[in-house]
């Protein structure tokens, strides 16, 4: 009996300290990293949440850009930081959703060492033409192309980012051999595309909404299914010929694996509260992007599904 009552006594005070240790996070400010440089869609969504987390943390949220190897620098920053919630992440898939040869010669494992949170936000792509290209539509770029295939190249987000990928879908469904240039987001792809320092390139609204309105970039098509309805005249790839072109970007939110679970559980519930909230959501979609908080297990589950199909794309277009 006394062993018993032990027992029960043990489990009580774990419990109590599993909640004393949620109730007392955050007790520091909070680091919210972002992969990718100011001025592209994932910085502009982190600076759209940043007063809200900062409300619901009630922790001041201190933004951190770590570009670089489509978001292995940052996890390389994340793999160093304490695992006790104080640090978040918002990245791309890309290293949730490749294999670990396409990283390279990274020091941590993208499904064991950290934890996917929640969805944040998802966005299409945009191919933009410089002001001075002479070709004006899709199909003339592509017979160009196809007739001088040393004469135009594409800029993206850097290499095994959704960006590279939407270049090369559109090589591949294009028939053609176009130069795709690496960047380290999309915001300098836009900044050169505006210069005319490059002729083409990759972007997302939230990055290139505004110069698309005001005339100084030209959009040939979007990688939507239907027409994007906060860009509604831009045409998508698959109405202009390229039957089934269809390729969209997302990040999110990860942490450090070995954070304790009362911690992840109420970053989780913060987070989706954030995202819910009206004003938040009307901001991303002015922006062209459309708000998706997931569940720890919706997350989990959608890198999954995210995974095959990369590996699929890149199997029919024999790439590696």
């Amino acid at each position: 009996m006394s062993l018993l009552r032990l027992l029960i006594a043990a489990l009580i005070s774990l419990a109590a300290s599993s909640a004393g240790l949620a109730q007392s996070y955050p007790n520091r400010p909070i680091r919210l990293m972002v992969a990718f440089p100011p001025g592209g869609s994932s910085d502009y969504v982190a600076r759209v949440m940043q007063p809200r987390l900062e409300a619901r943390f009630g922790q001041p949220v201190i933004i951190d850009n770590r570009p670089g190897g489509a978001g292995a620098v940052a996890l390389e920053a994340l793999a160093a930081a304490p695992a006790d919630g104080h640090t978040l992440l918002l990245g791309g898939a890309a290293p949730f959703t490749s294999s670990p040869a396409m990283l390279g010669n990274v020091s941590f494992d993208p499904q064991k060492d950290f934890i996917p949170v929640t969805i944040v936000a998802e966005v299409p792509f945009i191919l933009g033409a410089a002001p001075d290209l002479p070709e004006k539509t899709l199909a003339e770029v592509v017979a160009r192309a196809k007739d001088k295939p040393q004469s135009l190249s594409i800029g993206h987000g850097g290499n095994n980012t959704a960006m590279q990928y939407t270049a090369m879908l559109f090589n591949h469904m294009a028939g053609a051999k176009v130069e795709l240039v690496p960047y380290r987001g999309t915001g300098p792809v836009m900044n050169d595309l505006l210069g005319s320092h490059i002729p083409l390139g990759i972007l997302d609204p939230p990055t290139s909404m505004s110069q698309i309105q005001a005339g100084k970039i030209r959009p040939l098509a979007i990688s939507t299914k239907k027409r994007f309805p906060v860009l509604p005249d831009i045409p998508t790839f698959d109405e202009l010929g390229m039957k089934g072109f269809e390729f969209t970007g997302w990040f999110g939110i990860q942490i450090r694996s070995g954070t304790p679970p009362e911690i992840v559980n109420k970053i989780s519930e913060l987070l989706i509260a954030v995202l819910k909230e009206p004003e938040v959501v009307d901001k991303i979609r002015a922006a062209g992007a459309e708000a998706r908080p997931t569940t720890l297990a919706e997350q989990a589950a959608f890198i999954k599904e995210e995974t095959i199909k990369r590996a699929e794309l890149l199997k029919t277009m024999g790439a590696q």
